[in-house]
């Protein structure tokens, strides 16, 4: 039964080869290799009969067949028996040779089973194909290419055959007419003649040790002639590179005497197809393996050829090239071999045609040369080693070709040379010099873009290549340390090698350290007299200087610092204990930070303390001043790098300051003067403040502070500053421009002094020696008239330094008692420089410097007098609030100085404060700044309102109370800045609540408060920032009340009179918002602290009737309403009396205050008693005359609030509108909840859309649903009346009323409300009645209700347990609901109820459930699948892993269409089923299957279904072999389904069923049944499904 069974499953699956589908032609072969891996006699017996039997069997499906028997054949060769070999040999060439036409794909796979075959029956395959080649008869092209592919596969086997083959075929060479079948002999002559080698080459592992190569010369000659001299001249190009191709392994058969005569024309001729070819990697291989059977037998032909062949291969290596292309890598590759032989045969000759072409300027020969030579340097070491002077001595032009492709090349050689021993030759250090120039190339920011005319590389890679040889030779070429120790300390210095420096010092410090393993202590240089080393200071002071800017070059810094360390000993001998604590320090911080977040300030302070320190260790004064000698030459090398020439300059400073020669000192100090670029260092001044030379003499001070002084002004004496002709003896070109810069940079310089001067020095100096040298640099005499100068930098040098003389001043002991005589004149310049400045703009730090300077001015004595001051105030706030708004966050630089000026601003204004330390001096301040902070302007009101935060907060933490005496201004202040706390700009109003809660600190501190106290009350300011950030007005408004409430629980009674007049004045602020908050805060004052006010009640009504007089916006008219009723809360009487004192007749604003009385009833009626009062007492009349056409002012008066009444009724009438019956009624609701209390249950429902669907029939159901559960979470006691008129309406005989009494029930009970009203029984026994109802909506509904309980009443579900049951199970039995979605409400209620319910009342009705829903998991409808593979889930989880065998039956027979379901095109399905079969598992008594399904079935987690059946399967069939029968049939039926996806699963499912069953439970399974659904299956529309039936048809070969 076994053949008959594998080859039927066989042949299925070949009937269905045909299929248009390419993945089921995929799948059926895979079928079928899978089968063969079992069977493969048969399965190979099956192909062969098939494709003998239909001849007529298109030949892409042939192709497909013989593709799986070349895989069995492959894996099973050693199964195979000769008869079966035989035959598929048999079909094998059959196939390849049944047309003559070309068919490549169908055989190239029959000729492939051929080759496979061949692997064990060579003889039987050869046999075959020997009859096919027959002498005198050409051959099928294929049976040439299979004698080919065979000499490959099975060398040992085939070429014993070879000698006859080659008789044999030698005379169809001439009789092959066709370029093609040319095309087929040439391959099959290569791969013989590869093979052969191949076999000599083994001889000792061969069959036969006797073959020689003689055996094929003749025959391979005899081939030749016919390639060489016929096909080789074809037009055909690709017979032309097939010819070349054979030839090559041709040429090492060939007679050594035939090579040699054939050589003079066989090397032009191949030579000639460069020329015809673009492809020509075939042509220098073959042209390689020519060459190489010339040398191997010392042909003297080649010289002949040689220059011919030089020249070809040459212009190969030059051709442009795609360098991405394989090809062109690969010819490049094999034309280099043909060098190396060529090289290795004939050097000189090959050097006396190479070395010349590196003469050209030609770029592509010239790199083409050089790659050539390097490969030659590189490949042929002995046969060059002997002309490395005449190699060097080519290399000088190219050396100089400012080409990158070129640089790189030449690079790439010296490299060569170098671990070739090249560069210790004469010559060679220009070599090294070569490289280090390269890499002090500056790497580019951004690659070359590719393009048509730019082929040259990036500077940036030239770069890269030369550091790495650099370094690479350095460390690894041990020949190399003679070399270039010390010859790389000559390229320090130089400025034009500075971009070497990382490479140079990274090298030097490899090679010296290997020199001191070598040599202990010896010095490391030896200068013997050789001029061009750099010596210690020039090696210190280079090395220092670049380190200042650690992290460009590749991180320099670290690399320069290092080798410091290294030469320490060269340095100077004392160094080395320093320096090897000192510079690691240095090395960690460098690492601690990256060039972005490194402090340069702090960075060169650590360098300049280093320096410092070794000069000290070195204590050598000789030494110190040739150290600035040579710090002072190499300051001009760094012009063009500001960053390291300011260092540098500082380094000069600290050298001098070391020095103890004054002479020397002045000396130097005269130099640097006269040899300053000052045109230079004013244009940085902008951007670098701390100016190099103005550092350098600041440092010096520390030391020689007389000497710097001295040197300092008899350069000002000089004829440096004058301006009458010919005044430059020194700077004879220098124009009255250059003067100033001059200038400028002196003043600066005593600015730095000052800054830097030893404090007890400085008090006696610095009026005469600073500030009058400074004013005399500023300001210049013509003809007796003084001139100030209008250049900016000129001004900012003297800012800076005014600055940093006093800043100095006042830091020192006695500065705060030092009594600066020039300080008027100061200060005037100062304010006369921020008056200067644009007041719209901020371009330079002139203002910021200026108003730092006043800062320190102000502390100084004597005082300011009053008028000056306050010009100072309103200069700077004038100079800087009027300024455009902050800049962008993108220009850095400007908010930076944005933010250094308010800085600065904060600083003047608290220095100035701190001078009177009063609330009267406060006042002032606020005073000026009061403008500001009502300005239109949002920016100018953040700044001002951020001043005075700052000027409070200082005045707060500096306060000093002798004597408790009152804030007498507190009221202003609160009432200026609270109404700030709603402005439209945010950061605003947190400023402002920062000064609110400054000012009730300072009340605390005068009422005697310590002022580390904490007060509970004002802390609650700061929490309430964060609802200020927020732009909801609502929001901000609540929290401006929660602001006033606080300042009505700490203001004094005395200071709130005056508080609310200041914001009665805000009502008429231009900014609506802070108006607004304004009427908020004088409401939460008046409703807190407004029983203070009686006496004060007519002057407030009177200020509010004059501001409604003022203004006529709709919020002051409101404001002034509420405030009149808040006031008239607490003193009725008073505001009714003030109202009635206004004059008659009422005018419009008098009105408006009286209708506020009318806002409450309660204070309405109180305002009618008393104005009945006051009609009782009064004459009645008494006023009558006035109003002749009127009602009496007592009518008037009692009548208003009547009035307002009126109004508001009339205002609340409804719009005209369309009436649609159900909105009216919706509408009706709505205002019958908000009349009754009950506004959360309309807000609840607006913000559900329960209204809007309310309104329609679609959403009407839902809508009551809604609404039952809002009155239920929000009106739960009106509901047993509104259930009482509900119950009524349940027996009513318009179904619309029962579904809608019936769902708004339903949902009560799924709240726990209808429970603590005591209504639940009534609700179930109400809804249990309506199950017999004849609408199936209801029925539906009343289920749902029931479910309910779940949700609402949990702890009752067991209670009612059985009635619940019955009445879902008489829903699953509903039979006169058509569209059975009374069974849907019923599953999904019983899903609800099931884990909640008595197990004993749920075991009675267990299997019962399970039967009825098993139907629905096969619905068409989407619902009824997912609810009721939920609810099996939900009844296998109550099972708890206990179930009676026959609900194990259920769970059992469920199992197949829940792993199918799976694949459900529905999510919700697949997530039930996900979750049943989990629930499934532990019934299964089956911990692996649990396991498995907890696993893979995780909600969320992705399914690999293949995988997860695969598992599933092989459990199944390991724990349960007996489900296979059942499994399988129910997966049959599954083979019809509707979906596709299902469809493509069960054939799945059946397949890994049969994969992991035991061969024993065959008997379960109907095999016939089975094979006929899957034929059947074959055929189906979908080619998933197709596809996996072939898949699983390989499978059943199990049961073989």
């Amino acid at each position: 039964m076994s053949e008959t069974y594998v080859k039927r499953l066989s042949t299925i699956l070949l009937d269905a080869i045909t299929d248009k589908d390419p993945r089921v032609q995929e799948q059926v072969c895979g079928a079928l290799c899978t089968l063969g891996e079992s069977q493969p006699a048969e399965v190979l017996s099956a192909c062969e009969e098939h494709l003998r039997l239909h001849e007529k069997l298109a030949h892409p499906y042939r192709t497909m067949v013989l593709r799986a028997m070349e895989t069995v054949v492959s894996n099973h060769i050693g199964e195979l028996d000769k008869d079966m070999a035989r035959a598929i040999i048999l079909l094998a060439s059959n196939e390849m040779t049944k047309v003559k036409e070309l068919v490549s794909d169908w055989q190239q796979a029959a000729s492939s089973v051929l080759v496979a075959v061949g692997r064990r029956f060579i003889s039987s395959v050869m046999e075959e194909l020997l009859s096919k080649f027959q002498p005198g008869l050409l051959p099928h092209p294929c049976t040439v290419h299979t004698l080919a592919s065979l000499s490959i596969s099975n060398v040992f086997g085939m070429v014993p055959f070879l000698t006859s083959i080659l008789s044999t075929m030698l005379p169809m060479l001439g009789a092959a007419k066709h370029d093609s079948m040319k095309v087929v002999f040439c391959c099959a002559l290569q791969r013989f003649s590869e093979s052969t080698l191949e076999y000599l080459a083994n001889l000792d592992q061969a069959p036969d040790p006797t073959v020689r190569k003689d055996a094929f010369a003749s025959d391979i000659f005899g081939a030749y002639d016919i390639l060489f001299h016929q096909w080789l001249q074809s037009r055909e190009a690709k017979l032309r590179l097939a010819v070349v191709e054979a030839l090559g392994p041709m040429s090492h058969l060939l007679p050594s005497e035939k090579l040699e005569e054939q050589l003079p024309k066989l090397l032009p001729g191949v030579l000639t197809l460069y020329k015809k070819h673009a492809e020509t990697v075939h042509v220098s291989k073959s042209l390689g393996q020519i060459l190489e059977a010339a040398v191997s037998l010392g042909s003297r032909t080649l010289d002949i050829q040689l220059d011919s062949l030089l020249a070809a291969l040459h212009a190969q290596i030059c051709v442009p090239v795609e360098s991405s292309s394989p090809l062109v890598t690969s010819n490049r590759k094999e034309v280099l071999r043909c060098f190396t032989v060529l090289a290795c045969c004939s050097p000189d000759r090959l050097l006396a045609f190479l070395l010349p072409k590196l003469d050209t300027s030609n770029e592509r020969t010239r790199v083409g040369t050089l790659q050539v030579l390097r490969h030659v340097i590189n490949a042929a070491a002995t046969q060059m080693a002997v002309k490395k002077p005449f190699i060097l001595s080519s290399m000088k032009l190219p050396l100089l070709d400012t080409n990158n492709k070129v640089k790189r090349a030449v690079v790439q050689v010296v490299s060569a040379m170098a671990h070739h021993g090249y560069l210790e030759q004469p010559g060679g250090k220009a070599m090294v010099e070569y490289v280090v120039q390269q890499c002090a190339l500056p790497p580019e920011a951004e690659p070359q873009k590719p393009g048509a005319d730019s082929e040259a590389l990036a500077a940036d890679s030239v770069r890269a290549i030369s550091v790495s040889t650099l370094y690479l030779v350095s460390t690894t070429v041990d020949r190399m340390g003679e070399v270039l120790w010390p010859y790389l300390l000559e390229f320090l210095v130089p400025v034009r090698f500075t971009g070497a420096l990382s490479p140079l010092c990274r090298s030097l410090v490899h090679l010296a350290q290997k020199r001191q393993e070598a040599g202990a202590h010896a010095p490391l240089i030896q200068y013997n007299g050789n001029v061009h080393l750099p010596s210690p200071y020039a090696i210190t002071t280079r090395l220092l200087a670049v380190s200042s800017n650690p992290y460009v070059g590749d991180g320099r810094g670290a690399a320069s610092l290092r080798l410091l360390s290294v030469l320490h000993q060269d340095i100077h001998p004392a160094l080395g204990q320093r320096w090897a604590t000192a510079i690691p320090l240095l090395l960690e911080h460098l690492d601690e930070y990256s060039e972005e977040t490194l402090s340069q300030k702090e960075w060169e302070e650590k360098l300049l303390m280093f320096l410092r320190d070794s000069l000290a260790v070195v204590s050598d004064n000789t030494w110190v001043c040739q150290l600035t000698l040579e710090m002072c030459k190499q300051l001009p090398n760094y012009n063009g790098t500001p960053l390291e020439k300011n260092f540098l300059y500082k380094c000069v400073g600290t050298t001098l300051g070391a020095a103890s020669s004054k002479e020397a000192v002045r000396k130097h100090l005269q130099e640097l003067l006269e040899t300053a670029r000052y045109q230079e260092e004013r244009e940085r001044e902008v951007a670098a403040p701390q100016r190099g030379l103005a550092c350098c003499f600041g440092i010096c001070a520390t030391s020689h502070l007389d000497d710097t002084l001295a040197q300092l002004e008899d350069f000002v004496k000089s004829d440096v500053l004058r301006k009458s002709a010919g005044i430059f003896n020194i700077f004879k070109d220098r124009s009255e421009s250059e003067a100033d810069k001059v200038r400028s940079a002196l003043i600066l310089c005593y600015g730095h002094v000052a800054a830097r001067a030893p404090c007890e020095l400085l008090l006696a100096r610095v009026e005469a020696d600073v500030f009058r040298n400074m004013s005399q640099c500023f300001s210049t005499k013509v003809l007796g008239i003084k001139v100030e100068t209008k250049d900016p930098a000129l001004r900012l040098s003297l800012v800076q330094s005014v600055c940093m003389a006093t800043q100095a001043v006042c830091s020192s002991a006695h500065g705060g008692s030092f009594h600066l005589s020039r300080k008027a004149e100061l200060v005037a310049q100062m304010v006369e420089f921020i008056k200067a400045e644009p007041p719209d703009s901020l371009r330079t730090p002139i203002r910021r410097k200026a108003m730092l300077a006043c800062t320190y001015l102000v502390t100084l004595e004597p005082a300011l007098e009053e008028q000056v001051q306050a010009d100072l105030i309103h200069s700077c706030l004038h100079s800087v609030m009027a300024m455009l708004p902050e800049p962008e966050e993108g220009d850095s630089h400007q908010e930076s100085l944005y933010l250094d000026t308010m800085q600065a601003l904060k600083d003047l204004l608290t220095s100035l404060l701190q001078r009177n330390m009063t609330p009267q001096g406060l006042q002032v301040m606020v005073e000026h700044l009061s403008p500001w902070i009502k300005s239109p302007r949002g920016h100018e009101r953040v700044r001002a309102l951020g001043l005075s935060a700052c000027l409070l907060q200082f005045f707060l933490e500096h306060l000093q109370i002798s004597a408790l005496v009152p804030f007498h201004n507190l009221g202003l202040l609160v009432g200026l800045f609270s109404p700030r706390c709603a402005d439209l700009w945010p950061a605003t109003r947190r400023e402002a609540v920062s000064c609110v809660h400054s000012l009730l600190y300072l009340q605390l501190g005068y009422e005697g408060f310590s002022r580390d106290y904490r007060d509970d009350v004002a802390e609650q300011l700061l929490s309430l920032k964060d609802g200020l950030a927020h732009p909801d007005p609502t929001i901000l408004f609540h929290t401006c009340h929660s602001i006033a409430q606080i300042i009505a629980k700490r203001l004094p009674p005395d200071q709130l009179i005056s508080l609310l007049l200041t914001l009665f004045e805000g009502l008429g602020d231009p900014d609506k918002n802070c108006s607004r908050a304004a009427t908020v805060m004088i409401n939460c004052l008046l409703k807190e602290r407004g029983n203070m006010l009686q006496e004060k009640v007519p002057e407030i009504v009177s200020v509010l009737r004059s501001k409604l007089q003022e203004t006529r916006e709709e919020h002051v008219l409101q404001a002034a309403q509420h405030s009149v009723f808040v006031l008239a809360t607490h003193h009725c009487a008073a505001v009714v009396s003030s109202l009635l004192g206004s004059p008659l007749p009422f005018d419009s604003h008098t009105c408006t205050l009286w209708r506020a009385l009318a806002l409450e009833p309660g204070l309405a009626a109180q305002v009618l008693g008393l104005l009945l009062e006051k009609i009782s007492r009064d004459v009645p009349f008494k006023e009558s005359r006035a109003f002749l056409l009127s009602s009496t002012p007592d009518r008037v008066a009692t009548l208003l609030p009547l009035a307002a009444k009126e109004r508001r009724n009339a205002s609340s009438g409804l719009a005209s509108r369309s009436l649609e019956p159900c909105s009216s009624a919706v509408d009706a609701l709505q205002a019958v909840l908000v009349r009754g209390g009950n506004e959360d249950v309309v807000q609840h429902m607006e913000l559900d859309g329960g209204w809007q669907l309310l309104k329609t029939s679609a959403g009407h159901e839902e809508g009551v649903t809604r609404l039952a559960s809002a009155m239920a979470k929000f009106a739960g006691p009106r509901l047993p009346m509104v259930m009482k008129v509900l119950f009524a309406t349940q027996s009513s005989v318009y179904e619309v009323q029962r579904v809608t009494s019936t769902a708004f029930l339903a949902e009560l009970l799924s709240s726990n409300v209808v429970n603590d009203l005591m209504l639940l029984e009534s609700l179930l026994d109400n809804l249990t009645a309506r199950q017999k109802d004849t609408s199936a909506r209801v029925r539906r509904l009343v289920l749902r209700g029931l479910a309910n309980v779940a949700s609402g009443s949990p702890e009752k579900v067991q209670t009612h347990g059985p009635q619940l049951l019955t009445a879902m199970i008489s829903g699953l039995d509903d039979g006169d609901d058509p569209h059975s979605l009374v069974a849907l409400e019923a599953m999904v209620g019983l899903a609800r109820l099931l884990d909640l319910v008595d197990t004993w009342d749920l075991r009675t009705v267990l299997l019962h459930i399970a039967v009825r829903i098993r139907p629905f998991f096969d619905s068409e409808r989407m619902e009824f699948r997912s609810a009721s593979i939920r609810l099996f889930g939900h009844l296998n989880k109550a099972c708890r892993g206990d179930c009676e065998d026959v609900f194990l039956e259920q769970v059992v027979g469920g199992l197949a269409p829940l792993l199918l379901h799976l694949q459900d095109p529905q999510a919700p399905v697949v997530a039930a089923c996900r979750f049943a079969l989990c629930m499934c598992g532990p019934n299964l008594e089956c911990e692996e299957l649990a396991a498995v399904f907890q696993k893979h079935l995780q909600e969320g987690h992705g399914l690999h279904f293949g995988e997860f059946l695969n598992t599933t399967c092989k459990h199944l069939m390991r724990h349960f072999p007996d489900l296979l029968g059942r499994l399988l049939s129910t997966s049959l039926f599954y083979f019809k389904s509707s979906w596709e996806d299902v469809r493509a699963a069960a054939p799945m499912l059946t397949g890994f069923l049969v994969l992991h069953v035991e061969a024993e439970q065959l008997p379960q399974v109907d095999l016939e049944q089975l094979l006929a659904a899957l034929q059947l299956l074959l055929k189906d529309p979908a080619p998933e499904v197709r596809a996996k039936a072939a898949e699983t048809l390989g499978r059943l070969v199990k049961f073989a």
